[in-house]
C-alpha cells in the first residue's frame, strides 16, 4: 500500500484525469486519475491549476468515491 509520502512523489504530468457528474458539469467537476497501482489523483476542473489531491484506492472507497462512477477500474 501507498502512503502519504510516496503519492505525492509520483509524477503526475501524464495522467489523464476524466470526469464524473451528476448534471451538465457546467459549473466544474471533480476529476480522477490513477497514478500508480493503488495511487489516485483527485482534482477540480473549476480549479485546474490547484494540485491534484492524492489518495489510496482504500482512501477512495472510506471517503465513497467510486472509481467506477468515472469509468475507472480498480
Amino acid at each position: 500500500m501507498q502512503n502519504g509520502t510516496h503519492l505525492y512523489a509520483l509524477d503526475i504530468s501524464g495522467a489523464s484525469f476524466v470526469k464524473a457528474c451528476g448534471g451538465p458539469c457546467t459549473e466544474g467537476c471533480v476529476t480522477l486519475a490513477r497514478i500508480g497501482e493503488d495511487a489516485w489523483a483527485l482534482g477540480d476542473s473549476k480549479r485546474p491549476d490547484a494540485q491534484p489531491l492524492r489518495f489510496t484506492t482504500e482512501e477512495l472507497d472510506a471517503a465513497g468515491i467510486d472509481p467506477a462512477r468515472f469509468g475507472l477500474d480498480v
